[in-house]
């Protein structure tokens, strides 16, 4: 690997003052002021992209009506919905070995991915119509190129806007945890969307009827929300790796984004075919039939995850409890 430092720094006695010719430390009124404006840049960049998600979620919840947030049955219907998915984030969670995650980077991070969430609803839409004339080939080709990636990096945005750069953010599998948080945040909201779209909340009542409004589309989503807390787990886990290499944080980056958006995609475009086979063949109903789907496909990826996380947590209890083997020798003999 090739010196990460200048010919100049290398070569030079410790002695020698460096500043401004190989190295750089803030020093003068000139390098406060653009410590200063970095911070400033960075943090209105960060609230930009907050503010302009805030205007695009206005924006979807106006087209259904305001109202609908503050509506109990609606309230009842997203929640049960994201019941699975809320299970699995935190199974997630408590697989974490290291030190707990805080209470206020866990918040913060579900809401963002609220925010971002808009992100893919916009150009999820506006790009879908190009796919459209190339019937089921151009549906799974905007799978794989528009909807994985798309969704799986807004759902990532979340994690780095705030909890990436958190120093309480110090383990890799944390990373894990915050994507599976970020997972649920977009369940809620996309389930919220679905919902909205589905039943007539006029005629929706705080009962364990509402539950079959909209053709059971709370079931529905709640089959489905489990995989979006599978995908940007794996995803917020080469996060959390690349915080820790960061020599090669962009292609360890990358990787986890692939890998989610693939497993994603892959999902989107197998979920109607197969679930349609699987119902002619075993002459299952449709909902069952797509019952046994996810609980094979998710199960499967799901599995996948958690082995992943078994082995973070193995190394992280074997290496905890390592003794430097350099040091045995002195207190054997101190011992003795």
């Amino acid at each position: 690997m090739p010196s990460r430092s200048d010919p100049v720094e290398s070569r030079a006695d410790d002695d020698r003052d460096l500043y401004d010719i190989a190295t750089w430390e803030e020093r003068t009124s000139l390098d406060g002021l653009s410590v200063a404006l970095h911070w400033l840049i960075t943090r209105s960049a960060k609230a930009l992209v907050v503010f302009v998600a805030l205007l695009g979620l206005l924006a979807i919840l106006g087209s259904f009506g305001l109202s609908l947030v503050f509506d109990p049955a609606v309230a009842m219907l997203v929640g049960l919905s994201a019941v699975p998915a809320f299970g699995l984030a935190a199974y997630v969670y408590v697989s974490d070995v290291t030190t707990g995650e805080p209470l206020s980077l866990l918040v913060a991070t579900f809401l963002l991915s609220i925010l971002t969430a808009t992100f893919a609803a916009v150009l999820n839409s506006e790009l879908q119509p190009f796919f459209n004339p190339l019937g089921f080939p151009g549906l799974v080709l905007f799978f794989f190129v528009i909807v994985g990636p798309i969704e799986e990096s807004v759902k990532l945005l979340a994690v780095r806007l705030y909890a990436y750069t958190d120093d309480r953010f110090d383990a890799v599998i944390d990373g894990a945890v915050y994507g599976a948080i970020a997972g649920l945040g977009f369940v809620v909201i996309e389930n919220l969307v679905y919902i909205a779209q589905n039943v007539e909340l006029g005629e929706l009542s705080l009962s364990i009827a509402a539950l079959g409004a909209g053709d059971g589309i709370t079931a529905l989503r709640a089959l489905a929300g489990p995989g979006h807390v599978i995908y940007s787990a794996f995803a917020g886990y080469y996060l959390g790796l690349a915080k820790f290499n960061p020599e090669n944080r962009g292609p360890i980056i990358v990787k986890g984004l692939v890998i989610a958006a693939v497993i994603h995609a892959l999902y989107n475009s197998l979920v109607g075919p197969v679930t349609t086979v699987v119902s002619v063949v075993t002459g299952l109903p449709r909902v069952a039939a797509l019952f046994v789907f996810v609980i094979l496909f998710q199960g499967a990826f799901g599995y996948v995850l958690v082995r992943k996380l078994r082995r973070y947590r193995d190394a992280y209890l074997e290496t905890r409890d390592a003794v430097d083997p350099a040091v045995e020798p002195e207190l054997t003999e101190f011992e003795d």
